[in-house]
């Protein structure tokens, strides 16, 4: 199961493959799709544009998007996308050894550009980090709707049980109700200053280290639609979220930094093929969690190859055609 790391050591298997083979392979995206509402007159015939991505199935879905638009639009276009790690592809556009991918504003305000603290209010974070990231040579496009933060998730069971809507709600069950509040996180949640403790600590909630078990991402889902831990930690954007029936909790507090998802385009290469923005634009604005829940679950549940995911939504909205 592909899922996201966000932590630098997440990332150094991404600094090795960046540094060894990892950006000399890619295949030509060979897609044979034509302009639809985007792309119209070939704006970008004659360019050379290369893609990339993470290597989760959300991630491996838009670089699809991308390059696929891309074709459409008339570039030839190379896919490298899949790179372990988010450091490894964030270098890529660095350096130029790629030219443009989608990332996620809180993964750059707190991973790449160090800061400690989130802006909560996600235009303004968007704001903050394309003009701290200019002096990078990354230039940010407008963001998405699409939000792939943190939250808590519950079965259908539960949630008429505890009646928990907001994060606030289970902070207030775990003082009421001790045991009722168990949790199924990711080890990596249950030690970040933006996970588990920092979500107790904002909320005043009080969970026992006995009610907190650690597993794997893709476990989580089906200990929570069991109903095995009251409360499991899960992706906002995460295909399995629909297919399993999981009730998701609200950040009331706004605690988890935003995760909207925009185009990261190399400062150059934008430059020299600026038509890029113009054809990403209208397929940025169509995201949000609603689709991308659909799409991911396409590939999670559904066992989808990711690339035919993204071809089939971007030929279904009309963006480009076959």
């Amino acid at each position: 199961m592909r899922y996201r790391m966000r932590t630098a050591a997440a990332a150094v298997g991404g600094l090795v493959l960046l540094a060894g083979c990892g950006l000399t392979s890619g295949s030509p995206l060979v897609d044979d799709v034509r302009p639809g509402t985007v792309g119209r007159g070939e704006p970008l015939k004659g360019a050379n544009i290369t893609v990339t991505s993470k290597e989760f199935t959300e991630q491996l879905v838009l670089g699809a998007m991308m390059g696929i638009a891309f074709k459409a639009a008339g570039a030839d276009v190379l896919d490298r996308t899949g790179i372990q790690g988010s450091v490894g592809a964030r270098e890529a556009i660095k350096s130029g050894d790629a030219d443009a991918m989608y990332e996620y504003t809180g993964t750059a305000w707190i991973t790449y550009l160090g800061n400690s603290h989130p802006i909560p209010d996600p235009h303004r974070q968007w704001e903050a980090v394309r003009e701290a990231d200019l002096k990078n040579g990354v230039t940010w496009l407008t963001p998405s709707a699409l939000n792939n933060t943190y939250a808590l998730g519950m079965n259908e069971a539960n949630f008429k049980k505890y009646g928990t809507k907001t994060l606030s709600d289970v902070a207030a069950l775990s003082k009421s109700d001790p045991g009722a509040v168990t949790l199924c996180v990711e080890s990596e949640f249950a030690n970040r200053a933006d996970g588990l403790p920092g979500m107790e600590e904002a909320y005043g909630m009080k969970i026992g280290a006995g009610n907190i078990t650690q597993m794997d991402s893709g476990i989580i889902y089906t200990q929570a639609a069991k109903g095995s831990c009251t409360f499991g930690e899960v992706y906002t954007t995460d295909g399995r979220i629909k297919a399993m029936n999981l009730r998701v909790t609200q950040d009331d507090k706004h605690f988890f930094p935003n995760y909207n998802a925009a185009p990261e385009i190399n400062s150059a290469a934008l430059k020299k093929y600026p038509q890029m923005a113009k054809v990403l634009e209208p397929i940025t604005k169509r995201l949000d969690n609603t689709v991308a829940q659909e799409l991911n679950a396409k590939v999670d549940v559904d066992g989808q190859d990711p690339h035919d995911v993204a071809k089939d939504w971007l030929v279904r909205e009309g963006f480009v055609k076959e």
